[in-house]
């Protein structure tokens, strides 16, 4: 079996895919509804009408992992904190507020918990407003909302046959132990965290792109996988084209240890890593963009008419995903509600 192959069976079969496919037995039991949702579900928000009449509110939710938090408490608190605040950049937004549910047997887990949220919320300049707790639990939990606000959507249910689908990653960091998280944001200078992160809603603002997600738990293909089921779309992707982490073997090299480093990198979950689907004349400004802040864009492929998620690499071609088979998150497509970029 070729290295492309082999990848492209690994991530079928990845803890990142398994726990996103689990949003399609959720889904049928939400459903918009008329007048209050104006965007379907399936995308990294909810997204609400603005009573000021000036946009939209964004409402993001995230849940961790119980052994996340038994291995790295205080990393778990402002992971809570900073996935939450990539959801929101992704649909084009800016936050207002951070709110908590938090669950712990230990005073020294929930103490890092916190700990770890209220420095997420001070390096990136978010208030935490007030929250839930119950310090007599079983086992830590934690859940970690924010509201956001977007004067212009950008929506995983727009990309385009045609666009070109640019992969935005911050690599200047490192990974958290043994973990597939790919962490540059602790270590990062706080102006940096909070310039950076208002990229997003600049480029939506500038009508230079309507649609894209963050890189997920799923990685950067699975995310792929998510946006192209909202938008009833395909893909093709050439693996060579992704960025890498410094000291990552190269996309040519083969063996058993650059397997290893290549699917990892492809089910990372960046601290900071977006997955954009932009018309073709702009997405040369766009890279232009992230560039000028230090930050890897590549473009990697295009969108296609069908569903099929396609990869290359080299000489090699392989069916990752045929959304038409078998959905993946069971979202269905539906045309955006909110102004198309040009």
């Amino acid at each position: 079996m070729d290295h492309l192959t082999q990848l492209a069976q690994a991530l079928r079969q990845s803890r990142g895919f398994a726990h996103k496919r689990d949003i399609a037995a959720v889904l049928p039991q939400l459903g918009s509804v008329a007048g209050v949702t104006s965007v379907p579900n399936g995308d990294d928000c909810a997204v609400l009408p603005d009573a000021s009449g000036d946009g939209h509110l964004l409402l993001a939710i995230e849940g961790l992992v119980q052994d996340f938090i038994a291995a790295m408490p205080w990393f778990a608190g402002y992971s809570g904190v900073m996935v939450n605040l990539s959801d929101i950049a992704a649909m084009g937004g800016r936050p207002l507020a951070v709110v908590d549910a938090l669950w712990a047997g230990e005073p020294e887990v929930a103490q890092q918990l916190l700990a770890g949220m209220r420095a997420a919320c001070e390096r990136y300049g978010v208030p935490l407003v007030g929250g839930h707790s119950n310090l007599h639990a079983g086992h830590g939990q934690l859940a970690v909302a924010v509201l956001g606000r977007a004067k212009r959507l950008i929506s995983s249910f727009a990309a385009r046959p045609g666009d070109r689908l640019l992969m935005a990653v911050d690599l200047r960091g490192e990974w958290q132990g043994g973990h597939p998280f790919w962490n540059a944001s602790t270590s990062a200078p706080a102006e940096r965290l909070r310039a950076d992160l208002a990229l997003l809603p600049q480029i939506a603002e500038a009508g230079l792109c309507d649609a894209g997600k963050d890189i997920s738990m799923a990685g950067v293909l699975g995310t792929l996988l998510m946006l192209l089921e909202c938008s009833g779309a395909g893909a093709h992707v050439d693996l060579a084209r992704l960025p890498l982490p410094p000291g990552t073997p190269g996309w040519h090299e083969t063996g058993e240890a650059a397997f290893a480093a290549h699917l990892r990198w492809l089910c990372a979950f960046p601290s900071y890593g977006y997955l954009l689907s932009v018309r073709e004349a702009q997405a040369e400004v766009v890279q232009e963009v992230f560039d000028s802040h230090g930050i890897a864009c590549a473009d990697i492929g295009t969108v296609q008419p069908g569903a099929r998620l396609t990869l290359q690499l080299g000489d090699a071609q392989t069916m990752l995903w045929d959304l038409a088979a078998e959905p993946f998150i069971g979202a269905a497509p539906a045309l955006p509600t909110h102004k198309a970029a040009a």
